[in-house]
């Protein structure tokens, strides 16, 4: 979609407001391989997460939000900072989630998992990471 503030997004939007106005200091963005929230006016706050992490996703349209062509997505993700990634009040829900659908499933194919792989996955390590250490074989000795 393009540039916003120096990241190159392929979807943003602000939260919204009751009456779906975009008046707030949240905004969200869609990169190729990141999901980001950018909050804050003076004091600006960012958290990403890495959208092969996500294990689960669930759209929420509340009766205000359909009226006004809003909704909020909500992200499970394996992540320690932030296991849940609420994406409140955004135009066009599942238009985001089909986005959201895609990048995930572009990326996993780039680290060949799938969502099951990242159940035994600790936090802060990489996809890459489960083949860079050999197994380790004392687990193979016989007890004595």
């Amino acid at each position: 979609m393009g540039k916003k503030n120096d990241i190159e997004c392929i979807w943003t939007d602000k939260k919204r407001t009751l009456f779906g106005l975009p008046i707030s200091f949240t905004r969200y963005f869609l990169t190729e391989t990141k999901f980001i929230t950018r909050r804050g006016f003076l004091t600006i706050v960012e958290d990403e997460l890495d959208l092969y992490k996500v294990t689960d996703k669930k759209l929420r349209l509340g009766l205000f939000q359909r009226i006004f062509k809003c909704g909020t997505i909500i992200i499970n993700v394996k992540d320690a900072d932030t296991p849940e990634k609420i994406v409140k009040s955004i135009k066009k829900p599942r238009e985001v989630l089909n986005l959201i659908d895609k990048q995930i499933d572009i990326n996993r194919d780039k680290y060949n998992i799938r969502g099951r792989d990242l159940i035994g996955l600790a936090p802060g390590h990489h996809p890459g990471d489960l083949f860079d250490h050999p197994h380790d074989e004392s687990m193979f000795d016989d007890p004595v």
